[in-house]
């Protein structure tokens, strides 16, 4: 199977690109409302090359240390490195002091190479594997739309860019791919560009994430002119020395002294950081996020499960070593994924968009994974990739349903404008129901086990600040329950009322829509139970080169014990917030309701939970306003001052040529006396400069 690994890595982004071609180039004319064909066809092509990939991977496992990719006489973990072609060399680029004093020259490279590891085999199994399931039910939900062909475009280049992403084994790959993500997330978030609101969310969505890709590049110039190279894997020089790459085996076998720490360690994660807080939508560059809701439904199931908003974990998960090199670095991930966790729940409960409620709560769930990233250990790292990865699954299905809802509502999403569905629409009634309870981490659902584990690595951590974020993870818990399952209550329960616009006809969805429910409810149900059991995510993610680093030179290994007390805590917490959210919200909305909401209005909490803490007031006061102002300065001096120097340059010739005008009249006797008066001028010149002598 080692063989086929250079092909599946090709096949695997070469299928969703094929597929959005022939729907680019074939869709207006010729395959119309059949569009979808070639991108389903190619995402389930791309799907199926995950799969034996994953298992090439697992069966070159145990031989990692004896046949050892690279290089170097011994291999941390298993890679697998390809390079299909060089794009760009420039000579002697980077200068680095030898051994002796003396300067030598090294190459700047850029190759096309792609890498097979378990994190990169496990990310290409969750992304194609959602992708499949977010296009098929886009069969259903978009088949209506004139911009059919379009959209399954658009969707076919989104999963080519995120296969690309999580493939390559360069950081300048990475952020091009980086940069395509959010191309295409623009591109889809604003499907419906003649809505304003759909534009305006596109655009922000962009802009946002320019910020953090800026520090993102910053990153990488730093990484550069520090290590020079910006390779994963270790490469060979013209002079046919080892060039060791950021994360190859020659690099992680000479441990901490490989890597550079102090302030430039630092200052590389935390520029690192900002990108990731962008394409993760971590506070404080969040904002965008709840505004891509107004997208279609599978677009937001997409960016939120699969691609976009995990571009940021896994790259923080990839640099693991880097950030090891930096206390303070880890730190700051872990406080701003907790901080980020607790003030989107907070936001969440007093939501009253169905869609925005699964937004929040997936900025909040980050948070969870960048705390476990942050923690630094073995176990935070492998929780917070597991929470990831059941995380795609849950949270699809919630977004799913979401859609499924506003399909039969005609449009409607607003929870206070229907309720009472679970006769209507049985089946997206019973898979949101479970995947509300996985979100809740009710055992012995899939999110149970993530998030205990992340809940874990924390309380294992010594010192004050980690408590304290224990305690933050423990309350946003409680409070993930509780705006989860009032969302649900409010939708399913109490007295039937459907919206107009949804007419007399309000359904259950089309099976194109609600097999994937189901299929998502049972995977929600079981993989958690499944990796817990055989401790198998865990042991495979471990054998990355990263983050076998950890278990190298850190001495640590995966924990495969049960966490008792962190057990109950999490099953009593997450009680308490589905029976809070009962008491008020089931089997209607109760009074004790309104009572709380009027208490939380006169303590000043509620318009700040519903206003979104104003975070978007404060940055249109500190940086679009201010740059507004610029701009309109700016205008005024380009039209009044700048624009008129240059006018009054060019009006200077036409001036001096109507003075002139007049005495080239055409008229003889008028160049006769012209004639005469000119040399009488003469005349009186010469007689008095004689005179003067």
């Amino acid at each position: 199977m080692q063989n086929s690994i250079p092909w599946l890595l090709v096949l695997i982004p070469g299928l969703p690109l094929a597929g959005a071609a022939v729907a680019a180039a074939l869709g207006p004319r010729v395959l119309r409302g059949k569009s979808h064909l070639p991108v389903v066809a190619g995402i389930a092509g791309a799907f199926a090359a995950s799969v034996i990939l994953l298992f090439a991977v697992r069966s070159g496992l145990p031989a990692a240390s004896e046949n050892g990719q690279g290089p170097s006489h011994e291999t941390i973990g298993y890679e697998r490195v390809v390079t299909l072609w060089t794009w760009a060399a420039v000579a002697d680029a980077y200068d680095h002091e030898a051994a002796g004093g003396e300067t030598n020259a090294r190459d700047f490279r850029i190759d096309v190479t792609l890498r097979a590891d378990p994190l990169t085999a496990i990310m290409l199994a969750m992304v194609t594997f959602i992708s499949l399931l977010v296009a098929v039910y886009s069969i259903g939900y978009m088949h209506d739309d004139r911009g059919y062909w379009r959209f399954f475009s658009f969707i076919g280049l989104f999963v080519f860019s995120m296969s690309m992403l999580v493939s390559v084994s360069n950081f300048v790959l990475l952020y091009v791919f980086w940069e395509a993500v959010g191309l295409c997330s623009y591109l889809l978030i604003g499907f419906w560009y003649e809505k304003p609101e759909a534009a305006a969310a596109g655009k922000k969505a962009f802009l946002v994430n320019r910020i953090g890709d800026f520090g993102f590049a910053l990153g990488l110039f730093l990484i550069w002119t520090t290590y020079g190279t910006l390779n994963f894997h270790d490469t060979i020089a013209a002079d046919g020395s080892v060039v060791a790459g950021l994360f190859g085996a020659e690099r992680l076998a000479a441990g901490p002294a490989g890597y550079v720490g102090g302030g430039v360690a630092t200052a590389i994660c935390l520029l690192l950081m900002l990108g990731a807080c962008g394409k993760s939508a971590q506070f404080p560059l969040h904002v965008w996020l709840p505004d891509a809701m107004e997208g279609p439904t599978p677009v937001s199931a997409l960016i939120h499960a699969a691609t976009m908003v995990t571009a940021g974990v896994y790259m923080v998960a990839r640099c693991t070593p880097l950030f090891q090199a930096s206390v303070d670095a880890q730190m700051t991930v872990a406080v701003i994924g907790g901080f980020t966790a607790l003030m989107a729940a907070l936001v969440a409960l007093t939501q009253t968009d169905l869609k925005r409620i699964l937004a929040y709560s997936t900025i909040s769930q980050l948070g969870y994974m960048f705390l476990g990233l942050g923690v630094g250990t073995v176990l935070g790292i492998t929780a917070g990739m597991f929470h990831l990865f059941t995380h795609a699954f849950f949270k699809a299905l919630l977004f799913l349903g979401a859609g499924s809802v506003m399909h039969a509502m005609g449009g409607v999403i607003d929870i206070r404008r229907f309720g009472g569905l679970k006769r209507i629409m049985p089946v997206t009634h019973w898979t949101f129901f479970v995947g509300c309870l996985t979100l809740s981490g009710v055992l012995p659902l899939s999110g149970f086990f993530s998030k205990d584990l992340i809940l874990a690595a924390v309380e294992e951590q010594e010192g004050t600040l980690y408590r304290w974020l224990y305690l933050v993870a423990v309350f946003t818990a409680l409070l993930t329950a509780f705006y989860t399952f009032r969302a649900f209550f409010c939708t399913f329960y109490g007295p039937e009322e459907i919206p107009s616009e949804a007419g007399h006809h309000a359904h259950e969805s089309p099976n194109a829509m609600t097999l994937p429910l189901v299929v998502l409810a049972v995977c929600s149900a079981v993989v958690g139970v499944y990796f817990e059991l055989t401790h198998g995510f865990a042991e495979f993610l471990g054998q990355t080169p990263s983050i076998a680093y950890l278990s190298r030179h850190a001495h640590e290994h995966i924990h495969e014990g049960v966490h008792w007390k962190v057990m109950l805590t999490s099953e009593v917490v997450a009680a308490a917030g589905i029976g809070l959210a009962a008491v008020f919200y089931w089997p209607a909305r109760r009074p004790v309701a309104d009572a709380t909401r009027k208490t939380a209005e006169a303590l000043g909490f509620y318009p700040l939970s519903k206003q979104k803490f104003f975070f978007d007031e404060i940055y249109q006061m500190l940086f679009v306003w201010p740059l507004q102002g610029i701009a309109a300065a700016s205008y005024w001096i380009d039209r009044n001052v700048i624009d008129r120097a240059v006018n009054f340059v060019g009006r200077m010739p036409p001036m001096l040529g109507a003075g002139l005008r007049p005495l080239q009249n055409g008229l003889v006797p008028f160049y006769a006396v012209g004639m005469v008066l000119g040399l009488l001028v003469l005349l009186a010149a010469v007689l008095m400069g004689w005179g003067w002598m």
